[in-house]
């Protein structure tokens, strides 16, 4: 993982008032909920105590409450309660705090800051330039045994079009790859597709490739855009469990109609046209080894690969840039 980044790791609907959400991420076993304002809490899902598991407890007012013997910890992990010294106790009870992990939400997405909170900013990686609330979007999850590396560079990836795709978006027999063209800016990564068919001529250069209206975006650490049209954009973002699986939550965004209604209509079923694509996707990926990617590799890539070594490059500068000790706050 890159250090000191926010990770978009689960929507903002899977933690309900009253309701607590456990999940792993990050190689973290991590329980979430919500406090009496919506506000949401993110702490290690393990009782200081005696290491119980807290998502086996429930929500209590603005804390959760641990089900072995009753601790109660706040949306920041501070011990508020430890019922065996009581309420009234003087004993100074914060060494009982749990390990928090710092979240933040926007645009129905929860947010984990992997690394040093000193370091945290206030920037939660999305697309606002591209979708707004005049978009309608649905959204479906699918898990993957894969690296989330792995995930995103099959999104980044415009050689295996006519081969996974052939009957989809690959249609076409364009086997020949141009360029394509890279642009890296903003922590963003901008590519878009030009292949033909082969017919004997040389491939472009990509100073010599445009990008495309049809164009992909991926913005660090795990958050990926397929601008479709200007009516309709598909948004993923990767959320790593482990070093062996990602989740993809996948949103499809349609205004094609000044009817919101109609709109929805469109994002329900566009989300399953997008699932039968990450199908064909994921068969591929989840066979690939190693199973994390890396800058440095025996694998042997080719010009079209430029997008994938850009992100493989600028993963690994990031990586270096931001060596830490990534912790959880006591």
């Amino acid at each position: 993982m890159i250090p000191n980044q926010w990770y978009a790791i689960l929507p903002s609907k899977a933690v309900e008032k009253g309701q607590i959400t456990a999940v792993k991420r990050l190689n973290m076993d991590l329980a979430l909920f919500r406090n009496k304002q919506g506000e949401i809490g993110c702490v290690v899902d393990q009782c200081s105590h005696r290491g119980a598991a807290l998502s086996k407890g429930k929500v209590v007012g603005d804390c959760i409450k641990c089900p072995f013997h009753g601790l109660e910890f706040d949306k920041d992990g501070k011990c508020t309660l430890v019922p065996a010294i009581g309420k009234n106790t003087t004993e100074d009870i914060s060494r009982y705090n749990a390990k928090r992990c710092l979240v933040g939400e926007e645009h129905g997405i929860i947010y984990l800051w992997y690394g040093d909170e000193e370091k945290a900013t206030d920037n939660l990686p999305f697309f606002d330039k591209y979708v707004d609330d005049s978009y309608v979007w649905s959204e479906m999850e699918d898990h993957w045994n894969a690296h989330y590396s792995r995930c995103i560079e099959n999104q980044l990836d415009v050689v295996h079009l006519p081969f996974v795709h052939y009957n989809t978006i690959g249609r076409g027999n364009k086997t020949l790859v141009n360029g394509p063209k890279v642009i890296f800016e903003d922590y963003t990564i901008i590519t878009s597709a030009n292949n033909e068919k082969d017919v004997g001529q040389k491939p472009k250069p990509p100073e010599e490739c445009v990008i495309r209206d049809t164009f992909l975006s991926f913005k660090f650490p795990n958050i990926w855009m397929n601008h479709i049209s200007p009516q309709m954009k598909v948004i993923i973002y990767f959320a790593p469990v482990d070093d062996e699986n990602t989740i993809l939550y996948i949103r499809f965004y349609s205004k094609l109609s000044s009817v919101k209604a109609l709109n929805s209509i469109v994002a329900f079923f566009g989300k399953y046209g997008n699932l039968v694509i990450e199908r064909q996707d994921k068969r591929v990926v989840i066979t690939q080894k190693p199973k994390a990617s890396s800058y440095i590799s025996e694998e042997k890539l080719v010009p079209g690969d430029g997008p994938i070594i850009t992100y493989r490059k600028i993963r690994e500068e990031l990586k270096k840039a931001n060596q830490t000790q990534v912790t959880t706050k006591p």
